[in-house]
């Protein structure tokens, strides 16, 4: 099976965030006994689209930035270093209790330590993105695009947010744009919510042609229930997702693509890492192999923008699969929240599990 995907577009990829900074201690130390921290400007769905970025293909961020912001400033200088375009409107911060961009202080653990994520998200002034603000005629018609990638973090972070990204995906069905919807359910955006965001994320789901989540995104996003697999290896999760998502077949019967990531962790460095991907009646696994890891935050969205550049680059299914594996074991050597790939060959390295020097 072939996506066929629209030729005449600018862009090879599009995804609406909301971008912050992350706070690690240096060496993997924990937060609170540390004095040297590295900052990085990051986002979930800037993770995913940096493997396309940086191997070449055009990709375009739709955010919103505080106006004058030293951190603002910090933000694009790190987008237009991956290589990405970006449109945003300029917020004025207010007084000192305005605006401002999140900030995700984590530490990346070590060994038998685990991370720990703390998100400061007050005042986040990507809780203000609003489709009024940006032109999706001249994004989607003019310039055009191949994929748009949403995240259910955007879509769930404010009743503006959510409004934003039902509208990106109506206008981006309009203009013969494929729709990529990653469901990553937080209890903690959905409280009060429930019923208008299961609406929304309904909606979404129905006009995508590729949808990523676990059995609980699913289960708590989309409102299936599906069969018990029982057990809690991860060939048991193998299986229920399976079921799970022969059940999403029969709701959302226009949509080619389900995937999800596997993991268990063995301890903070070493996991086992694995994906399952169902295109049409194929279903494509990677059996869970042993990975080495630096950082695990980020991994899945390395998978998600490996298996998308994969799909633009109109290989077999085979590959969709081999690749975003890869790609997300890539991003967990990394500091970084992103994959950061130099060329294809390091990335095809890892899935075939050559680490050597290359000279």
């Amino acid at each position: 099976m072939k996506m066929e995907l629209r030729k005449d577009s600018r862009y090879a990829l599009l995804t609406p965030t909301s971008m912050g900074t992350r706070l690690t201690p240096v060496s993997g130390q924990p937060v609170h006994n540390s004095d040297h921290f590295i900052l990085h400007a990051t986002s979930a769905e800037t993770n995913v689209g940096s493997v396309s970025s940086y191997l070449g293909l055009p990709v375009k961020v739709l955010t919103t930035f505080v106006k004058d912001s030293p951190i603002a400033r910090f933000i694009k200088d790190n987008l237009a270093s991956r290589h990405m375009d970006y449109e945003g409107k300029e917020v004025e911060q207010g007084d000192p209790w305005g605006y401002r961009h999140q900030i995700n202080i984590a530490d990346s653990g070590h060994g038998s330590r685990g991370p720990r994520v703390h998100n400061d998200r007050a005042g986040e002034v990507g809780r203000t993105l609003n489709v009024k603000d940006f032109d999706l005629d001249r994004i989607f018609r003019e310039e055009g695009v191949q994929i748009v990638h949403l995240s259910g973090l955007i879509a769930a972070l404010s009743p503006e947010t959510s409004i934003f990204c039902l509208e990106i995906a109506r206008a981006a069905k309009k203009h013969g744009t494929r729709i990529s919807f990653d469901l990553n359910h937080r209890a903690s955006f959905w409280e009060g919510r429930e019923k208008e965001l299961h609406e929304i994320f309904s909606e979404i789901a129905s006009i995508s042609d590729i949808l990523v989540g676990n059995e609980e995104d699913f289960q708590l996003c989309l409102g299936l229930q599906g069969p018990e697999a029982g057990g809690m290896g991860l060939s048991a999760k193998i299986e229920g997702f399976k079921g799970m998502i022969n059940k999403a077949k029969e709701v959302f019967p226009d949509t080619a693509v389900f995937a999800t990531t596997l993991r268990e962790v063995v301890h903070t460095n070493l996991h086992m890492w694995g994906a399952i991907v169902s295109i049409g009646d194929e279903w494509h696994i990677a059996e869970p192999r042993e990975i080495y890891v630096l950082d695990r935050i980020g991994g899945g969205d390395g998978f998600v923008g490996g298996l998308l550049y994969a799909i633009l680059r109109d290989w077999e299914p085979e590959k969709w699969i081999q690749f975003g594996w890869a790609s997300g074991a890539l991003a967990t050597t990394m500091l970084t929240d992103y994959a950061q790939p130099a060329d294809e060959e390091q990335v095809w390295s890892i899935w075939k599990g050559i680490a050597r020097v290359k000279r």
